[in-house]
């Protein structure tokens, strides 16, 4: 290969990473005034459950943000990022205390990542840990924080996690959980579903796990020092 034949290859995949990240800022700015149908990781979920099923769907209904009640709001806040209004994005403290953590125990046990770089990973990429994905994410997350205000970050968040088998959104999730709107949610259920998000699968099988229990305590006693956008 000639030195002119690798520059030229350079500047094509240069080119490449150009037009995704285009490509992807153009995707936020629409979502600015339209809500997003799904996520990359819900098209993940769904391509490996038809691989099994063929007739699998996703459980997924968007909500605004004004049906959604502020208990939730707070919980999710109180749980995930409590320095969400305060940051553009990211959480340095958060993430050096994960750093601290991890580097203890010698494994991931703690990701310190904000309400923002959650949206990013879940809209855009895969659930894998590598250098590329954490590079890409952290571009994302700069162009959401950029874009949107707080409000709309937290609310298509709130319409894309997952919740569960299958089960995506936080009106999906007050649905199985509670057979209730998200509108209805009180404290109690709200602390509940947000001690979720770090293993919905395995807490939906397991309602009474102790961990489950101890964290929702914990995030139920935060909840009313958390403001909300």
């Amino acid at each position: 290969m000639t030195k002119k034949t690798l520059w030229r290859g350079l500047k094509w995949f240069a080119l490449l990473i150009l037009v995704y990240q285009l490509w992807i800022f153009l995707h936020i700015c629409w979502w600015v005034y339209f809500n997003p149908s799904n996520s990359a990781f819900m098209e993940d979920r769904l391509e490996i459950m038809q691989e099994k099923n063929p007739d699998a769907v996703i459980r997924h209904q968007w909500v605004d943000y004004k049906n959604i009640s502020p208990n939730l709001k707070r919980a999710l806040i109180a749980s995930e990022d409590s320095k969400f209004l305060d940051h553009e994005g990211f959480d340095w403290e958060g993430i050096e205390k994960a750093y601290e953590k991890n580097k203890r125990r010698k494994k991931i046990v703690a990701g310190g990542s904000t309400i923002s770089q959650q949206l990013a990973k879940n809209l855009f990429l895969s659930n894998q840990r590598t250098p590329w994905r954490k590079a890409e994410e952290t571009i994302i997350t700069l162009m959401l924080e950029t874009v949107l205000s707080k409000q709309r970050i937290l609310e298509i968040y709130l319409n894309v996690i997952e919740w569960g088998n299958n089960v995506y959104g936080i009106e999906a999730a007050s649905l199985h959980y509670f057979s209730a709107h998200a509108k209805e949610l009180n404290s109690f259920q709200s602390a509940k579903l947000a001690s979720m998000i770090p293993n919905p699968k395995y807490y939906e099988r397991h309602q009474d796990a102790s961990g489950l229990i101890e964290r929702s305590g914990i995030i139920l006693s935060r909840m009313n020092a958390v403001q909300i956008p």
